[in-house]
């Protein structure tokens, strides 16, 4: 049904984003709509989600569940809008002990989309407070310090994250002292910086 160059150009995409690419993006790589409903009665292709569809021979990936979120965030101009961030971005960047039970993104303050799936923060994001990860973006790890000191997380998760982040060279400690943030999430910065000035080894 398709030439050799199409499935190229649409393996391409998809190799990028854990197997997953948009009803858009197989359209620009030389498959007709029409096409759509062909490969995936064949089983070629599996349909994840509206417009969203997956290679099904194509391996598992470690965050595939977040490039599928990313895609279901796209805007009308199929560019994704979701960055995950919080306790998500904790765990990406694997600093604290946080384990998140369900999955944090930050979109902007116009974001429409709602779903149960996903907890959505909304806030505008600076181009250099996002990182592009493959198939997805993720806050950096100042910016989800901060996220998740004006949230509900322990001042001992706090300290765990500034600590972890520093001993792995991803933050320098003179940013934080100078980032705006309220009054009750620098209480807990301070307190981590001190605690590890106190104790650099811990």
């Amino acid at each position: 049904m398709n030439n050799s160059g199409n499935y190229r150009k649409l393996f391409e995409i998809a190799s990028q984003q854990g197997g997953y690419f948009t009803a858009k993006q197989a359209v620009e790589a030389g498959y007709s709509y029409r096409l759509h409903y062909y490969h995936s009665h064949r089983g070629n292709w599996r349909n994840v989600d509206r417009g969203v569809f997956r290679l099904v021979d194509f391996p598992n990936s470690p965050h595939e569940d977040l490039v599928r979120w990313s895609l279901w965030s796209r805007s009308r101009q199929d560019i994704p809008q979701a960055v995950f961030s919080h306790e998500t971005a904790l765990s990406l960047h694997e600093i604290s002990e946080v384990m998140p039970g369900r999955i944090h993104a930050t979109v902007s303050p116009g974001f429409r989309k709602r779903t149960a799936g996903c907890v959505i923060h909304k806030a505008i994001l600076k181009p250099e407070e996002i990182e592009k990860r493959e198939g997805f973006f993720v806050t950096t790890p100042i910016r989800t310090i901060i996220d998740v000191a004006e949230g509900n997380i322990s001042p001992e998760q706090v300290e765990k994250a500034v600590r972890d982040a520093f001993n792995k060279g991803l933050i320098r400690m003179e940013d934080l002292s100078k980032i705006n943030v309220s009054q009750e999430a620098r209480q807990k910065i301070r307190a981590a910086l001190e605690n590890i000035k106190k104790n650099p080894f811990f």
